[in-house]
This record gives C-alpha cells, sequence and structure tokens, in this order.
C-alpha cells in the first residue's frame, strides 16, 4: 500500500501528558490538544515528503527510506536520523523517540510515539 495522500486525524490519545514528557510548553500543548491536524504524504519510491498541519503551525519532513537525514520533531529542534520502512511501517528515533507511522489499512494511518514507560497515539483517516 502506498502512504501518499491526505489523512485528518480522528482520535489522539495520551497527547497532553506525553508532550509534557518531550518538554512542549503548556500553551502548545493546550493550543494543540483540540486542532485535528492534517497530514499530507508523497511517497516517490523510497522518498518521503511528510506535511504536518497543526492550526497555523505547519511542519514538513523529506526523507529517503535508510539515508542518514536531519528531521525536526513536534519541539522543533534539527535531530539526525535514518528512516528505516518494515512493509506498512516506517520507523525512526529522535532524541529518545521512537516514532513508529503506520498504514493499518488503506485509509487508516496510525502515529505512535515512545519514550520509556508512556506512548502518545494518533490515529488518522484519509480525506
Amino acid at each position: 500500500m502506498s502512504f501518499s495522500g491526505k489523512y485528518q486525524m480522528e482520535t489522539h490519545e495520551n497527547f497532553e501528558s506525553f508532550m509534557e514528557a518531550i518538554g512542549l510548553p503548556d500553551e502548545l500543548i493546550q493550543e494543540g490538544k483540540d486542532i485535528k491536524s492534517i497530514s499530507e504524504i508523497e511517497e516517490t519510491g523510497d522518498h518521503f515528503k511528510v506535511t504536518v498541519t497543526t492550526g497555523t503551525k505547519i511542519l514538513t519532513n523529506s526523507f529517503t527510506i535508510g539515508q542518514e537525514t536531519e528531521l525536526e520533531p513536534p519541539t522543533g529542534e534539527k535531530v539526525n536520523s535514518v528512516v528505516t520502512r518494515e512493509g506498512n511501517k516506517l520507523m525512526a528515533f529522535l532524541n529518545g523517540i521512537e516514532y513508529v507511522t503506520e498504514l493499518t489499512d488503506a485509509n487508516t494511518l496510525v502515529n505512535t510515539l515512545t519514550l520509556p514507560g508512556i506512548s502518545y497515539k494518533k490515529t488518522s483517516k484519509r480525506m
């Protein structure tokens, strides 16, 4: 299955406590907790461009599977990482956080961010 497409967040679990754990300021947590973010993914072979729009904040990351690249997590600082792919899962580690993006079916995208002891899960549907 191709990741390419536009997805709108339907549900998320553990948002506030996870964002506190990674050090996001309270005002950004409060702003972001009720916004239905939109993720747009462009997949061309092993190259991906992922744009996440949350309210007025737009975060864009481009990467090629298996190659080190600079990525920007929600906390804002740039981090070098390698994104790997296993079937319908994309995985990366940024600043001790495990990022997994999984296409669970043709229309459902699940993002899971995990720190030791706490996870955040966001489920989005294809638009």
